[in-house]
């Protein structure tokens, strides 16, 4: 079984100002392995984040399938969210709400009583606890984008979805991120991220996908792909796939 199993996925929009037919995602297959660190690179505009909405259930597909871990997200929509928590590039959450409170109501969202929720851990987890009762319109950036993945994983799911994790973020606050998305990992959740920074997927990732105009050019081992290519650099391959 995969972590997410992705089949002849399509979706399109309609341009507001042309009324012309905009294609976002061009059936696309992608199997992604439970216990993967995955990597979704491309340049902006390229479909990552209209793919994210869809495993997130805030974009409609037109067509194809989508399952997480066995769960169609369209038959068994509720078992699939339980099994994956999506780290949005936005900050979502209330200004005027603490870390303890946002992360009490996420979890009031998923059903989990109170003598089971992990608030406390998963606080701890990202080193915010010490800010658990502050308005979270105090918190620094990279707080409130440590709290931003503490309310994807307050249902322990087994995959978690970051889009563009570091994006406007400091480089020390990147490495931060970087050690507790290894981390993670290593304890058994399938990551899968999107990102525009290369560095990024060359450091994390043991698997990369490229997607280049709604399409998915490759989507490979990182020893296969810089094998394939005769690269030493991932940059250099990306550069020459996504260059027409």
């Amino acid at each position: 079984m995969y972590a997410i199993y992705i089949k002849n996925l399509n979706k399109s929009f309609e341009s507001k100002k042309t009324k012309e037919k905009i294609t976002a995602l061009n059936n696309i297959n992608l199997k992604i392995p439970q216990g993967s660190l995955f990597a979704i690179l491309g340049l902006n505009g390229a479909g990552k984040s209209t793919l994210i909405n869809i495993l997130a259930g805030l974009t409609i597909k037109n067509s194809g399938s989508v399952k997480i871990n066995g769960y169609d997200i369209d038959k068994n929509r509720k078992e699939a969210s339980c099994q994956i928590g999506i780290v949005p590039q936005e900050i979502n959450f209330d200004p005027f709400f603490t870390p303890k409170e946002i992360l009490d109501v996420q979890s009031g969202l998923y059903g989990i009583r109170k003598k089971n929720r992990i608030t406390k851990k998963i606080l701890e987890d990202l080193n915010l606890l010490d800010k658990a009762n502050a308005y979270s319109r105090s918190l620094s950036g990279g707080m409130k984008r440590r709290l931003m993945i503490a309310k994807a994983l307050i249902h322990q799911p087994t995959v978690l979805v970051l889009d563009e994790p570091t994006a406007g973020v400091d480089v020390n606050l990147r490495r931060q991120l970087w050690k507790y998305i290894i981390k993670l990992n290593k304890m058994g959740t399938t990551i899968l991220l999107t990102t525009h920074y290369i560095e990024e997927a060359e450091k994390l990732c043991d698997r990369i996908s490229i997607i280049n105009k709604g399409k998915l050019i490759i989507a490979e081992t990182k020893v296969k792909i810089m094998n394939r290519f005769k690269k030493t650099k991932l940059e250099d391959i990306f550069i020459k796939l996504t260059k027409t």
